[in-house]
């Protein structure tokens, strides 16, 4: 079965692909990682590394710890594989991080190579399978949620990107001996096939002309294309390649009502102890006056957001089907509109860059930290029972 897991050695045969505009990415020290009251699981070999440090003088704390004022906690319920934890202050912030520089001092005094895991991949989201291991990003980093914005490069997905060498990254790694993605409940794809479906879902995202909404609604009518495969027709990406060239036309919605469905699913997902508070009061109305006449003006970073849920997805292995995955891309852009809106009623002007940039951060929050991914899988994937049972 897939599962999670961080291998700290490279793999110089596994293949690293990323998204074009991700492919150079390097840390702004914008610090948001650092203060967002995270745990920091500090694994095995690395607590005695870093304890040593501390207690020689190598390496101090920038500030003192919130409770009981050791650096590095220890306790009996601690993560698999960890040793203790990282301290934080009593407004959440890591007591290794530098305020004025924007530096974690383990990373200046001691070297990347003595991060925990979480700090050291923290944008990165991979999927790792027989192919080889594939990086997104979270976009609640603000300099990755900046990379949407990008128009020097088109979008694609690269091999050996610079920024990710090759190494056995954290994210979901899948045996080899697993089975590939399912192209619906009861059928599984060949590996070749998704890779090729993949493609198929970042092209669409890069086409010209198109909206983000075009793109779902083109997705999903693709998916149900691919759905009616039967193996005496030949192999699946052979399948994918002769798919429609047209798009469907969507139009812009009307009203945020069925976003904001889509935004109670994913809060659905979170664990009850992370659930963000209710906060929809003037949404329906923000969206209407201040989103939806300038959210035309925004379509290429919101399918280059959508290009970073279709790459590397992680429901294509926890959900049903490739039906699980466009419905996660639909669920995706719906958060986006909920989340602009907010900021466009906070804000009391029209959505603009630094409005958008905020939304993709919140949303990707919410879907990449807050809410459980199997949570979410599962409930995209109702689709693909509907789908089946009207079928038959």
């Amino acid at each position: 079965m897939p599962g999670l897991g961080a291998n700290d050695g490279p793999d110089l045969n596994h293949r690293v692909y990323a998204l074009s505009i991700h492919a150079d990415y390097e840390c702004h020290r914008s610090g948001v990682c650092c203060t967002s009251d995270w745990d920091v699981p500090v694994e095995v070999p690395l607590y005695r590394s870093l304890n040593d440090a501390l207690a020689t003088g190598r390496l101090q704390p920038v500030v003192d710890a919130a409770e009981s004022g050791a650096v590095l906690v220890t306790a009996p319920d601690l993560p698999d594989e960890a040793a203790a934890m990282v301290a934080r202050t009593p407004r959440g912030d890591c007591v290794f991080y530098h305020q004025g520089s924007g530096l974690c001092v383990i990373h200046r005094d001691m070297g990347a190579s003595q991060l925990p895991a979480t700090c050291r991949y923290f944008p990165r989201l991979a999927v790792r399978d027989r192919r080889g291991t594939f990086i997104t990003l979270t976009h609640y980093c603000p300099t990755a949620a900046a990379m949407l914005f990008r128009d020097d490069r088109r979008l694609e997905i690269v091999e050996d990107p610079p920024a990710f060498p090759a190494a056995k990254y954290e994210g979901l790694v899948i045996a080899p001996d697993d089975w590939p993605p399912l192209l619906h409940p009861r059928m599984l794809m060949d590996h070749d096939g998704y890779t090729a479906w993949e493609r198929h879902m970042v092209a669409r995202c890069a086409a010209d002309a198109t909206s983000p909404e075009d793109v779902v609604a083109t997705l999903e009518r693709d998916a149900r294309i691919l759905r009616r495969y039967r193996p005496d027709a030949g192999p699946i990406d052979r399948f994918v390649a002769s798919l429609p060239t047209d798009a469907v036309a969507s139009p812009v919605p009307s009203s945020l009502t069925v976003s904001l469905e889509r935004f109670d699913e994913a809060v659905a997902a979170v664990p009850d102890d992370m659930k963000p508070p209710p906060d929809e009061n003037g949404l329906p109305a923000a969206y209407e006056h201040l989103v939806k006449d300038t959210w035309p003006r925004w379509h290429k970073p919101l399918k280059r957001y959508l290009a970073s849920k279709a790459f590397a997805s992680w429901t294509a292995y926890q959900g049903r089907g490739i039906l699980s995955v466009v419905r996660g891309l639909e669920a995706a852009l719906a958060l986006v509109r909920v989340e602009a809106a907010r900021q466009c009623r906070n804000a009391g002007r029209a959505l603009d860059r630094a409005l958008l940039l905020e939304a993709f951060r919140d949303a990707d929050f919410l879907l990449n930290h807050l809410a459980a991914g199997d949570a979410l899988a599962e409930s995209w994937s109702r689709v693909e029972l509907i789908t089946n049972r009207k079928s038959q």
